[in-house]
């Protein structure tokens, strides 16, 4: 059979096969196909005197002179106390995609490394971008997107909308050189699973031997498999359209909760379980007032009148009833009795964290 007639009944097969499942390429990608992080240093001029304080932000009257050094043009010495309200020195990011040819554009984010209050209205100068190599892959040029604004009054009265110091430019950077790929190299691929899971790896070897033969996948370990492919570039690329889209059903992942203490946002995975507990939780508050009296002098005491500070400090417990959880309690449970004694999100964390301790959480505790 022919690699043509081959792809043919693959594809025929994996639409027989297909179910209510995630795709391949939703849960694992291709070794060596990745995208890389750019990084520049420029100006961007045209501010409306929300530029760098170049007294403050010597790096960009420096960089400003080395610019007009390139023009020709010479600054006379002992100019260094000049004011550039309009230019401000900015970082650039860029990601480069996979495959990106010379001549496409990518967008980009530049963002403000002065003091320069806004970005809104400027325009960045040519900036060449760099990668970790320290070899030049783009070139960034254009006029800024910002979304947010700053505006002050002459009473020192200020207002901030989002942040002004930063701002895109789609399309801004053109490529200028591509990056090598180990794609069209070897006789195979490498599959690296998003979220390494032996029974997901497990299954995804079975459904493509399944589709093209015995032995064609191999599990390399829990989060990487290994995936025989034709030598031809043009085949490669009709073989993993079809790999691709096949179609599997991934593993159930591990049972976890996870804690922001910062903003009090409590995340409960679907296979949280808890063993049996009995779990109680009380609040103490405690009230301080402040009620100064003035004390007075007595008549022809010489004394001074004097403020005297009174404090009042109450405590007060609020019991709170305590809930039981029975063998194998699951997500759904935990959620109802945990709002039928009317715990605010830092009274679950620290149920949470409380009932880890113990040993009855059958999941991972996370805190970020």
């Amino acid at each position: 059979m022919t690699f043509k007639h081959l792809m043919v009944a693959a594809f025929l097969l994996s639409a027989a096969f297909s179910a209510q499942a995630e795709r391949l390429k939703d849960i694992a990608s291709i070794s060596g196909v990745r995208s890389n992080q750019l990084i520049g240093y420029g100006l961007v001029v045209g501010l409306n005197g929300t530029g760098d304080q170049t007294t403050q932000t010597p790096f960009t009257l420096q960089t400003f002179n080395n610019m007009l050094s390139q023009f020709g043009i010479k600054v006379p010495a002992g100019s260094g106390n000049v004011q550039l309200k309009n230019v401000a020195a900015v970082s650039i990011s860029a990601d480069l995609p996979a495959f990106a040819k010379p001549g496409q554009q990518v967008d980009i984010t530049v963002s403000s490394i002065g003091n320069s209050k806004s970005l809104r209205g400027g325009t960045l100068l040519l900036t060449p971008l760099k990668g970790i190599d320290g070899n030049v892959y783009a070139v960034a040029q254009g006029n800024l997107v910002v979304g947010g604004f700053d505006a002050e009054g002459r009473d020192g009265s200020k207002i901030t909308v989002n942040v002004p110091s930063a701002g895109r430019i789609p399309g801004g950077a053109s490529v200028e050189r591509s990056v090598p790929s180990g794609f069209n190299q070897g006789n195979s691929l490498t599959l690296n699973l998003n979220r390494s899971d032996f029974t997901t790896a497990k299954r995804i070897v079975d459904k493509i031997n399944d589709l093209l033969g015995p032995g064609v996948a191999q599990a390399i370990d829990g989060g990487s498999i290994r995936v025989s492919a034709p030598l031809d570039p043009s085949q490669r690329v009709d073989y993993l359209s079809i790999l691709e889209n096949l179609e599997v059903d991934p593993g159930q992942a591990v049972a976890k909760v996870i804690i922001n203490s910062r903003t009090g946002t409590i995340v409960i995975g679907q296979n949280v379980k808890v063993s049996p507990a009995a779990v109680t939780h009380g609040s103490l508050t405690v009230t301080i007032t402040e009620d100064p009296i003035v004390s007075q002098p007595g008549p022809l005491s010489n004394g001074q009148t004097a403020v005297v500070p009174r404090s009042r400090v109450n405590a007060q417990q609020e019991a709170k009833p305590m809930f039981k959880f029975g063998p194998g309690t699951t997500l759904d449970e935990i959620v109802r009795a945990v709002n039928q004694v009317g715990a605010a999100p830092g009274d679950l964390m620290a149920i949470l964290e409380a009932l880890k301790q113990a040993g009855a959480l059958q999941a991972d505790l996370i805190v970020i």
